[in-house]
């Protein structure tokens, strides 16, 4: 008889999740455009990956790291729609 293997698929993280239901990807992605910023550069600022950088941006993660340097960059807190822990700390 034949082995069957069964082939493990990640979830795929393609609807936004929590707060990032809230966010705004394309006046997000206007104003990193407007200000000369691409994905690639705010991956390689960080150390992580231009995915988790566009998942976050969708709203498909909250990865903290990337919603902290958009802030910090001055990317306006609306568009973000920040999960609660860091509304306290962006107010």
């Amino acid at each position: 008889m034949k082995e069957v293997r069964i082939a493990r698929r990640r979830k795929k993280l393609t609807h936004p999740i929590g707060s990032g239901r809230e966010r705004r990807p394309w006046d997000i992605r206007r104003w990193l455009n407007n200000q000369g910023y691409t994905i690639k550069d705010l991956a390689g600022e960080l150390g992580v990956t231009p995915s988790a950088v566009s998942h976050t941006i969708r709203g498909a993660r909250n990865h903290r790291k990337v919603l902290e340097l958009l802030r910090h960059l001055g990317c306006p807190t609306k568009y973000l729609a920040l999960p609660e822990d860091m509304q306290d700390e962006a107010a």
